[in-house]
């Protein structure tokens, strides 16, 4: 089983649903719950889900390397033959778009980006990210259209590819490479997806529910670790909100509307993808 939707939807609550009512196991499928020293800011799952159902693929991955789909890919399959070999019903669920086409067989080959030239966009990201959509619309109308203004991550993505190539990240993603990973199974694919407002009322009520556990000393620690801030842990949301209250640049109250209005305008961006990228067999659930 296949269970997408944007972050706060209420996807993890019915995979462990699932799980617990057919004796499955939920795999995840979201590129930053991957990450060891998130499990607050991330709404991990918490000690009392995997009590009830086996999780596979969350908190595994030490926040110093940059994970990749390629890694998930191939982690993944791992762990979904295992499960297979145990007749065990596996509930995969997440909020990564990419993830999931990854994991039938969508991976797009990428070159290897130069250090600098992702150093260059990436510091224009963090210092002018207005900017961003007007220089790949120079360099690459056509990738341009594809994205929102907002869209940072896959506009800096865009721009380093054809900075370091020449070419369009478009002719790269129309070329797929990998085996389909989910063949032969039978699948149910389902899309949470909410009306916005009430998505937003989820998402402050979560938010508070992370500062309220501890979500301060989470970042703390993770600052402590000194790591570079281009690694997608060190961006993942809420992380350079709270990180900014810690170091006194701006007050709790703000940093907890600047996480709330960046988790929503991400929450904004996943279910415009899932909407325009997944296939009619996907199966719309409102709750």
């Amino acid at each position: 089983m296949l269970i997408a939707g944007p972050t706060a939807s209420g996807k993890s609550v019915l995979a462990l649903e699932v799980a617990r009512l057919h004796g499955g196991a939920v795999v995840n499928c979201d590129s930053m719950q991957v990450y060891r020293e998130l499990r607050i800011v991330t709404a991990r799952p918490d000690a009392a889900d995997l009590a009830v159902a086996p999780h596979h693929l969350y908190g595994h991955v030490p926040a110093a390397i940059a994970y990749s789909a390629a890694a998930y890919v191939g982690e993944a399959a791992t762990v979904l033959r295992r499960l297979r070999k145990e007749s065990r019903l596996a509930v995969v669920v997440g909020g990564t778009g990419l993830y999931f086409r990854a994991l039938e067989g969508g991976l797009s080959p990428m070159p290897d980006i130069d250090p600098a030239i992702r150093a260059k966009w990436r510091a224009l990201a963090d210092e002018q990210p207005e900017r961003l959509h007007g220089e790949l619309a120079r360099r690459d109308p056509a990738a341009a259209a594809r994205l929102l203004p907002g869209d940072r991550q896959r506009l800096v993505r865009a721009l380093e590819v054809i900075a370091s190539t020449g070419r369009s990240i478009l002719d790269l993603q129309s070329r797929s490479s990998g085996r389909n990973l989910l063949a032969g199974m039978k699948l149910v694919r389902i899309l949470i997806d909410p009306p916005r407002p009430l998505l937003r009322q989820r998402i402050e009520k979560r938010f508070d529910r992370m500062l309220a556990s501890g979500a301060l000393g989470e970042v703390a620690a993770l600052a402590a670790l000194a790591l570079p801030d281009a690694l997608p842990a060190m961006r993942a949301i809420g992380v350079r909100e709270i990180a900014a209250h810690l170091g006194g640049r701006i007050t709790l109250d703000e940093a907890r509307q600047r996480g709330i209005d960046a988790t929503a305008q991400y929450a904004k961006r996943q279910s415009t993808w899932f909407r325009n990228q997944l296939t009619s067999d996907w199966l719309s659930f409102f709750p």
